[in-house]
């Protein structure tokens, strides 16, 4: 259950990520509260999986998860680049997560 905790937190991390690039652009009070519910959604999934998992791994899923699945949302909704450079350091940031985990 604390993995899917831990996903579930890279995930509204990462919506979180989404709301801050909508509320730069809209400027509304909707965005703003989606913003807060998302990051504080994020935080309390990733509160609930340390109780189980070591801090330095959930730490570096959760931010591995939040920075490279903003990248690729970027890419996605808001028409970023798609440079093959930067999908090697998005997959880099996941191997490492990953490599992490393998040798806790």
């Amino acid at each position: 259950m604390a993995w899917i905790s831990l996903i579930l937190a890279g995930l509204c991390e990462m919506f979180g990520v989404v709301m801050i690039n909508k509320l730069h652009h809209d400027r509304d009070w909707k965005a703003f509260l989606l913003l807060v519910l998302g990051f504080g959604a994020s935080f309390i999934f990733l509160a609930y999986s340390m109780e189980t998992l070591p801090m330095g791994t959930a730490y570096a899923i959760w931010t591995g998860i939040g920075a490279s699945g903003g990248a690729i949302l970027g890419m996605i909704i808001y028409g970023e680049s798609k440079d093959w450079k930067r999908l090697v350091f998005i997959g880099m940031v996941l191997g490492a997560a990953v490599g992490l985990k393998l040798v806790s």
